[in-house]
């Protein structure tokens, strides 16, 4: 590769490390900001001190679903989800293309599958509203064609950055 390319590539994955760091920021703020609903319905229920307030199940859902999104997303970027290994990590370079490269192969395809068939979901969700809150489902269903986007973005890098090291690593041995 040459130095215009590697350079492109740091800048590129500079870019996506720091929105990858945004994400997690959002996580922590989102699950201190679970605790808050969930504690209510904690205290209504066991103690009687406040009422049963049911809009706090719908908040703390709303939440959750964010976080599980956002939580997979970061996953995807450190490569922690969605890969389990059934055979030994390979040690040849082009032997670990194939394994790492059919994971990723293999997650972009759902993340494809997310991003393309959750357009239709958020728009289902955005003619619903929320029985409690009377919220816009929109909220918590467009978490679906975003989080595929978001995949397919960073499993997308990760191949290429597979392929590099294979490129590198063959560079190498010759």
């Amino acid at each position: 590769m040459n130095t215009h390319t590697e350079l492109a590539c740091f800048m590129v994955e500079r870019v996506l490390d720091g929105f990858c760091n945004g994400l997690r920021l959002l996580l922590g703020v989102l699950i201190a900001a679970l605790a808050i609903p969930v504690g209510m319905q904690v205290i209504a229920r066991y103690t009687g001190v406040i009422p049963v307030y049911l809009w706090t199940e719908e908040l703390a859902t709303f939440i959750f679903v964010w976080t599980v999104m956002i939580g997979s997303t970061i996953a995807v970027w450190e490569g922690t989800h969605f890969d389990v290994r059934v055979i030994p990590d390979a040690k040849r370079p082009f032997l670990k293309l194939l394994q790492d490269g059919f994971v990723l192969v293999m997650i972009s395809g759902f993340a494809i599958l997310f991003a393309i068939y959750g357009i239709e979901y958020a728009k289902f969700g955005a003619i619903q509203n929320s029985p409690m809150m009377r919220a816009n489902m929109l909220v918590t269903h467009i978490s679906v064609p975003v989080a595929g986007v978001l995949w397919t973005l960073f499993a997308g890098f990760r191949l290429l950055q597979a392929v590099d090291a294979y490129r590198t690593a063959r560079k190498e041995a010759l």
